[in-house]
């Protein structure tokens, strides 16, 4: 998948002409039928089944609010043939709009942004369950996972459940990680994909419980790990590439500490440093060629990076400065290449600078509680992203190296140690 782009000068972008957001459509049942109909070949292809788990509670045309784990491009396939042909809008991104806002609209697509305060989007949402009388499907990750696990989440959902007053519904995929995990460059494998769709919480239930009890359900349903289950399953995936860009999730070499230097590349991850090799198994086990498996499980090692970040931070030794070429998004027309800068990620938060002095953005630490990163994000490349509501801005590293998933670790583990010392302060 590819977006629309071109290149301008920063001040021209900021020029642009804003249109008013306009209010959510209800997707007609043409649209419903369309969605549905071209999902189905890769439906087909991953000989894709479904459980149902209390969906009987739900009336044919009661309103619900639909939370799915975000793992690959084949969940909203997944979403459009289980929920058929119960309307529901869709709360997207608002790159997914560009160059297709009029078809994306007449879907059911609400825009928003990633890991951003967004006012605009809880009013659309109430607008589409009380007055469309439409469900709402949203991926509270907001994010693919990068290693299989759940990541993190807002803990705003448990306020956003209690607003809307409509039952809590919750899709749960296997094997669609497997099939096509982020890291791997849109290389498709031959496996099979399941999903449990479920009826969580009534109104009701929704009203009695507090927020921590709210979002502890959310947490629980969204607790998984999808290199687990293929283990577990025994899913056997033979294709030759399944360790490509493995070194996009997995940056360090837990053998000599050196970050930049792995390379994934056919089955192997390999530390160009040191020269220790992992064989990433048919069943998605890692093993040394020589010598000791110190991480056997790729959400081990993964989880070891992240204890590492926190370790920099703690220790005030953490930060980020890279040269980067910027995308700017102000509209649904194209992405605009205005130029190159630098990005600084430090404890204080992001610094974006560029454009011959033009561009001078600050994001504090607290702003959000994640950051929008992606793997060859609409085949451009490897790309960190922020933001506010009239501008975003989206880099990509113009050196070698592996800073996506470095970044979302210390931007999360940032905000928690933030977090805990503002309570503190308080």
């Amino acid at each position: 998948m590819k977006i629309k782009t071109a290149k301008l000068d920063y001040e021209k972008v900021l020029e642009l002409p804003k249109k008013p957001r306009p209010k959510p459509k209800k997707p007609n049942i043409l649209f419903r039928t369309l969605l549905k109909i071209v999902s189905t070949p890769d439906l087909l292809a991953t000989r894709f089944k479904y459980r149902s788990i209390g969906m009987e509670k739900l009336g044919k045309s009661e309103p619900c609010l639909i939370l799915m784990n975000h793992s690959s491009f084949i969940d909203l396939k997944i979403a459009s043939s289980v929920l058929y042909p119960r309307p529901f809008n869709i709360v997207c991104t608002s790159d997914g709009f560009v160059g297709k806002a009029w078809l994306m609209r007449n879907l059911g697509c609400i825009p928003t942004q990633k890991f951003v305060t967004d006012i605009a989007l809880v009013r659309d949402m109430m607008y589409a369950v009380k007055t469309l009388k439409s469900s709402v499907l949203m991926y509270p990750e907001a994010g693919y996972t990068f290693d299989g696990t759940s990541t993190a989440l807002p803990d705003s959902l448990a306020e956003c459940l209690k607003m809307l007053k409509v039952p809590l519904v919750v899709i749960r995929t296997y094997g669609a990680f497997a099939r096509d995990p982020l890291y791997n460059n849109l290389q498709l494998r031959k496996v099979r994909v399941s999903a449990d769709v479920e009826y969580v919480l009534s109104p009701e239930q929704i009203a009695e419980s507090s927020n921590e009890e709210l979002n502890a359900i959310i947490a629980e349903k969204f607790s998984f790990d999808n290199f687990r289950h293929q283990q577990e399953t025994k899913t056997k995936i033979t294709e030759k590439f399944r360790a490509d860009y493995l070194n996009r999730v997995l940056y360090k070499c837990p053998e000599c500490l050196t970050e930049g230097e792995m390379e994934g590349k056919g089955t192997t991850l390999s530390c160009k440093h040191c020269g220790k090799k992992y064989e990433l198994t048919e069943y998605g086990f890692l093993e040394a060629h020589e010598g000791e498996t110190k991480f056997n499980h790729v959400p081990d090692w993964f989880a070891w990076q992240r204890a590492c970040v926190r370790e920099e931070i703690e220790h005030g030794e953490y930060s980020l400065d890279v040269p980067v070429d910027i995308y700017a998004l102000v509209n649904t027309k194209k992405l605009y290449n205005v130029g190159d800068g630098r990005l600084v990620h430090t404890e204080e938060g992001f610094h974006l600078t560029g454009c011959d002095g033009k561009i001078d953005y600050k994001q504090k630490t607290l702003s959000s509680y994640s950051v929008n990163s992606d793997y060859y994000w609409y085949e451009i490349g490897d790309m960190i992203s922020i933001g506010g509501g009239k501008i975003l801005y989206y880099c990509f590293p113009k050196v070698k190296g592996d800073f996506v998933a470095k970044t979302r670790l210390a931007a999360e583990e940032l905000y928690k140690i933030h977090k805990i010392r503002r309570k503190s302060a308080h």
